[in-house]
């Protein structure tokens, strides 16, 4: 089973490159929804993170105040390491778990695959056969996170600001894929790449499968 990390620039398109890999039949997994497992109401993680940001940061449901946090942890370096320490190892763990059930559980399937922002940032670089680091124009990133998420453009530019610069991504990354057309262009395209780094890949894959419908 190939293993490929997914990772980029916020709002580069990596959770689109997810829905091509899993609609090639891969098994994929997110860092984020990795890090809202281990953060949920009452575990260890979330009480952590109340003692570190205060009784903000958790809401009256006992979930934690994701808008709260994130609004301290990009004005506030300290702070985002301070959580980094607190979820890193406890995600990292868990999707060591997913990916390993993922090889006991599932061998027929092609690959599998992880969604990580901060791949490199969390030491993950060695986990993968293959790393794809998905790109666009500074632009359209901006413009992304202020249709998906609100942002104005001074906040939009101070999370871009916060990550790894996406050069060095790119550099460190087994392959980039840009992302700047439609959906099916990018699938065309990491089909195009991972058949070209793993050519055995072409037996495993479901051309039924190739393309989120």
């Amino acid at each position: 089973m190939l293993s490929v990390g997914v990772t980029g620039g916020i709002a580069s398109g990596k959770s689109a490159v997810m829905r091509c890999l899993r609609h090639m039949g891969g098994i994929v997994f997110s860092a984020d929804e990795a890090a809202r497992a281990v953060t949920g109401p009452g575990s260890p993680a979330l009480l952590a993170v109340a003692r570190a940001f205060g009784p903000q940061s958790v809401r009256s449901d006992g979930g934690m105040d994701r808008a709260y946090v994130g609004s301290r942890i990009f004005a506030e370096p300290a702070m985002r390491r301070e959580l980094d320490a607190i979820t890193h190892p406890r995600l990292l763990a868990l999707l060591r778990r997913q990916m390993h059930s993922a090889a006991m559980d599932c061998p027929e399937a092609p690959l599998v695959a992880v969604e990580a922002p901060l791949l490199y940032e969390a030491g993950m670089g060695d986990w993968f056969d293959i790393v794809l680091c998905v790109t666009a124009s500074a632009q359209l990133r901006v413009t992304r996170l202020g249709d998906r998420d609100r942002l104005a453009q001074p906040d939009a530019a101070l999370r871009m600001a916060a990550q790894l610069p996406v050069e060095e991504k790119m550099a460190r990354s087994t392959a980039v894929i840009p992302n700047e057309g439609s959906l099916e262009d990018l699938c065309n395209a990491v089909q195009a790449i991972l058949l070209r780094l793993r050519p055995g890949l072409q037996a495993r894959l479901d051309p039924g499968e190739t393309r989120p419908r």
